[in-house]
């Protein structure tokens, strides 16, 4: 004779998805903290930038090097 199954209890359930909500909080406040708290003193004192805006400038000189190197009249 077969013997009848276990059925799992309702009140423990399989989390889904808590691992991705926490990854996406850490990285809200990560982030959050990266752009509004933190500030980078550029050297003369009287220019402070987030994080953030450091990076994208120093992409921007490099992108702008770049497309000049490339648009050079030497062969």
């Amino acid at each position: 004779m077969k013997t009848p199954s276990r059925r799992p209890s309702l009140r423990r359930r399989h989390p889904r998805g808590q691992a991705m909500v926490e990854y996406s909080f850490l990285n809200w406040i990560l982030l959050f903290g990266l752009v509004v708290t933190m500030s980078v003193n550029l050297g003369n004192g009287k220019e402070e930038m987030n994080v953030i805006d450091v990076f994208l400038r120093a992409y921007q000189i490099y992108y702008d090097s770049f497309y000049f190197v490339l648009n050079l009249p030497f062969p």
